[in-house]
């Protein structure tokens, strides 16, 4: 629902100076037609200003060159750790604060899972990249409180034919997300094309973990899920951000967490999973994307 009721001639919610009726008024109409039918829809605090997005994308641009960074010089023979250490220096370097850190504990600043791990691995210096490896490396970044988010796969040295295809796939599956991501139509419609997608390789999508609003806080509604129906979930309007992050796993979906470190999640078969992900502007013609 959205927050509160405005009059014609109050300045608009949005901070633009304009009034109400010659501002956001019939965007709000069109919004509340969509929840009188019965659909999610998101309140005011979900839709950024053109103050918030310059932020967002000042934000974004440590968080690409973090990725970056890593490009250049990830290799096998390498830990984790230092990858950590790339990313840390960076992000400082550039005057941002790399998100991950502390956050509800976890102790570095970016997130390495390594094959069959899903998302979460930790980094350590006793975690060598060896040939043959794929890895996700997931980069969150604050600068002047205005978050963004976005990870990459990279494959070490003599990746198999399948794990190529698998890494591939998931990117491809995170283009689709972003070709079906359409102000007025629902993150189920986008969610079931992604899913389409995976499933028609024979791999599956992991479910209770997925992408999120992002930009004011590190993780903001809506929950972007990947297994659903058209239709349904969230509508989305110009102004929403969020990731889109599909897990792709060569087996099963279904995951566990380490016990010991309480963060690495694994898939439950031991297959591999693969994910890409970027940071979305729902636009007034579809989505701009400001991670990658």
């Amino acid at each position: 629902m959205l927050t509160h009721k405005i009059g014609r001639n109050d300045p608009c919610w949005c901070g633009s100076g304009l009034k109400y009726k010659k501002c956001h008024q019939v965007f709000d109409d069109k919004i509340k037609a969509f929840a009188r039918e019965g659909h999610i829809v998101p309140d005011h605090s979900l839709i950024k200003t053109p103050e918030d997005v310059e932020g967002i994308k000042k934000s974004a641009k440590i968080n690409i060159a973090c990725l970056d960074a890593v490009a250049e010089k990830i290799k096998e023979g390498m830990s984790t750790e230092d990858i950590n250490t790339i990313v840390h220096e960076t992000t400082i370097k550039m005057g941002g604060i790399p998100a991950p850190l502390n956050y509800e504990g976890f102790p570095k600043s970016v997130c390495t899972s390594l094959n069959d791990e899903v998302c979460h691995g930790i980094p350590d210096k006793d975690i060598i990249l060896r040939d043959g490896d794929i890895i996700n490396v997931d980069c969150s970044t604050i600068y002047n409180g205005y978050f963004s988010d976005s990870s990459r796969m990279f494959m070490i040295g003599n990746v198999k034919e399948e794990d190529k295809k698998l890494v591939e796939v998931a990117h491809e599956c995170v283009e689709i997300g972003v070709k079906y991501v359409k102000p007025w139509t629902f993150l189920g419609d986008m969610g079931s094309k992604v899913n389409e997608h995976a499933k028609k390789h024979g791999y599956s999508i992991v479910r209770e973990i997925g992408g999120h609003g992002c930009g004011l806080e590190f993780h903001e509604d809506p929950f972007v899920s990947y297994v659903t129906e058209p239709g349904t979930e969230m509508l989305m309007v110009p102004g929403m951000v969020f990731t889109i992050e599909p897990m792709v796993n060569m087996g099963t979906h279904e995951f566990f967490t380490d016990e010991d470190n309480g963060w690495t999640v694994y898939t439950e078969d031991g297959k591999n999973s693969a994910q890409w992900e970027v940071q979305v502007l729902v636009t007034e013609d579809g989505a701009e994307i400001l991670t990658y």
